[in-house]
């Protein structure tokens, strides 16, 4: 019996970008009562919130459930979880990049993807932004991140576009980590800062064994930024879609 499930979030846990179904935030509520639930993206903090706290609220989760929901930020290399006598979440910890590092990131993507033809800035949405600073990692989103879902999934549905980005990227600032994540996006790291960076402090933090976790990601291949939980030797799950992700669930809680 697995102690922790742990899940990517865009297409494992949701249509990517969007808040969780009433069948998936049902699903994980059920699964709170036997497990400690730890899902590890690359989106900020914020995001977590929108796509699945909220969700789980408005589906009335208890604060006693919500202390065994682990939110590991931007590939884990942020932490946060919910104090019960605050009744608000709290950070563990943060391993944000200098602002020097930021800076040659960014230049480096948008160099990159202008060079490629892949800058669409035209597409973008009032306030929307191509390249975020998500404080330990830079994220370039091609469309931003407010795109609709169908552009989002056309723009790159083979991953050879920002496979192109990622290469030339390598090129032009090799001291740096590039993975492919969601529909459009790139997560730009200092080396090691990723899921196993993340996951390693997940078994830290929860005192558990590689053993104890079972892992649910759709970007499970090599270059993807599942592929390091995979490396790791955690038992993982490869999903297509929160559909899949939820007839797995079914099947765990059915045993229960």
């Amino acid at each position: 019996m697995k102690r922790i499930l742990a899940f990517d979030i865009d297409q494992t846990l949701n249509v990517a970008k969007t808040p969780i179904t009433d069948d998936i935030a049902d699903l994980l509520i059920g699964c709170l009562d036997h497990f400690e639930i730890c899902p590890i993206s690359g989106q900020k903090f914020d995001q977590f919130l929108i796509q699945i706290v909220n969700r789980l609220e408005d589906r009335g989760v208890t604060p006693e459930q919500l202390s065994h929901l682990h939110l590991f930020v931007a590939q884990g290399t942020q932490y946060y979880r919910y104090d019960l006598a605050k009744k608000d979440w709290v950070q563990v910890y943060n391993y944000p990049l200098t602002d020097e590092q930021v800076a040659k990131i960014t230049e480096t993507i948008e160099t990159s993807a202008k060079e490629l033809g892949f800058w669409e800035e035209d597409k973008l949405q009032e306030g929307d932004e191509i390249i975020e600073n998500r404080l330990s990692q830079v994220t370039f989103s091609a469309l931003g991140q407010h795109a609709g879902t169908e552009a989002k999934y056309a723009w790159d549905p083979d991953c050879k576009k920002r496979e192109k980005i990622v290469a030339r990227c390598k090129e032009l600032a090799p001291e740096f980590d590039y993975e492919i994540g969601g529909t459009t996006s790139i997560n730009a790291i200092t080396p090691g800062m990723n899921k196993e960076f993340g996951m390693t402090h997940l078994l830290e933090e929860l005192e558990v064994d590689k053993s104890d976790i079972l892992y649910f990601g759709d970007m499970t291949q090599p270059g993807g930024n599942d592929y390091p939980v995979v490396q790791m030797g955690i038992d993982t799950i490869t999903v297509r879609s929160h559909e899949d992700t939820a007839f797995a669930l079914r099947g765990i809680l059915g045993v229960i």
